[in-house]
């Protein structure tokens, strides 16, 4: 990287969600980074004429020296599709269009030539009816990179919210909530809260999982028999750490200004707090990997695809905040 300018890549995401329309978006603002796009050349054409966006495409090069983005010029990394694509529906035969992405993106930025990646949105359940399990981009990306687990920290403005499981049913998530991974991952919060977002001492508030945090034990034994040790022996290291704590109280105004980031036991106990309150500008960060990615927190709006409707606001939120890590 020359002058400080970062190259970023950045996924155009399930081909018939509204990935396409957001890179094309976001191509026509300023960006202080290198913008390089990842997907199919002829869709994005084909979806800028629909959305009336002038946006032109040239090949990327691994020897283009990093400039600052050119608003509505784009450098694309041109990968086919398998079937056509209709806007909202989405074809299990372009399930390995949208996993060649990924891969490479990673491995730009594994071999240095891009300092972070940038994803849209994907569609889970058309992945996994091609016969490919995959339970989300935090735990696909954590078996691209070799990391030995990895984290989902949503941000939006100064609210921050990890999570110690993510894409589990409920009724797995008491079991899958143990010592060794509560520890690593408030281990690897307070590292990257640290390093990656300039928290001196970082302060976390850790949910309890039942309600009134078990009510002494009363209304479930996890909060007592598995967090709270954890919470405990951290402190003991030095960790600035609060909790467990009840979840419908822990989002007041008064613990909110003594947090930096919250840890919530599973998916749906801390993002719908996070998302009512900046839905549109909410990043998902990926936490414990050798690189930098950032997404956006919503899915692929096959409703809104070509539509000219889709809220760009996250990818926006997403393409700053990776520019800002890198």
């Amino acid at each position: 990287m020359s002058n400080n300018i970062p190259k970023l890549i950045v996924t155009a995401g399930e081909p018939a969600g509204v990935g396409p329309d957001l890179v094309l978006a976001a191509a026509g603002d300023h960006w202080d980074a290198h913008l390089i796009a990842v997907g199919n050349k002829a869709l994005l054409t084909e979806r800028a004429a629909t959305l009336g966006l002038g946006v032109e495409f040239h090949p990327y090069n691994s020897t283009d020296a990093p400039q600052r983005h050119q608003i509505g010029r784009l450098p694309l990394i041109d990968i086919p599709l398998h079937a056509a694509c209709t806007p909202g529906r989405p074809d299990v035969q372009n399930v390995s269009h949208v996993l060649a992405q990924l891969d490479m993106a990673v491995n730009l930025c594994q071999s240095g030539e891009c300092q972070a990646m940038v994803t849209a949105p994907v569609h889970k359940a058309v992945i996994n009816d091609a016969g490919v399990p995959f339970s989300g981009h935090t735990e696909y990306l954590a078996r691209a990179t070799g990391a030995e687990q990895s984290l989902m920290l949503l941000t939006s403005g100064d609210l921050r919210v990890a999570l110690a499981t993510t894409h589990l049913p409920l009724r797995e998530v008491p079991d899958a909530l143990d010592a060794r991974l509560l520890k690593y991952v408030l281990s690897t919060l307070h590292h990257d809260l640290a390093s990656r977002f300039s928290c001196a001492a970082p302060r976390i508030t850790v949910l309890g999982l039942n309600p009134h945090a078990g009510e002494g034990g009363h209304l479930g034994s996890e909060d007592q028999a598995v967090i709270t040790p954890v919470c405990e022996m951290l402190r003991g290291e030095g960790l600035n750490i609060l909790g467990p704590v009840p979840a419908d109280s822990a989002f007041i105004p008064s613990l909110r200004a003594q947090t930096d980031a919250y840890l919530a036991m599973y998916h749906d106990q801390g993002l719908p707090v996070l998302k009512a309150l900046g839905f549109h500008g909410a990043v998902n960060v990926t936490l414990g990997l050798p690189i930098i990615r950032t997404s956006v927190d919503h899915g692929t709006a096959l409703d809104l695809a070509a539509t000219g409707k889709a809220d760009a606001g996250s990818l926006r939120a997403a393409i700053q905040t990776a520019i800002d890590l890198a």
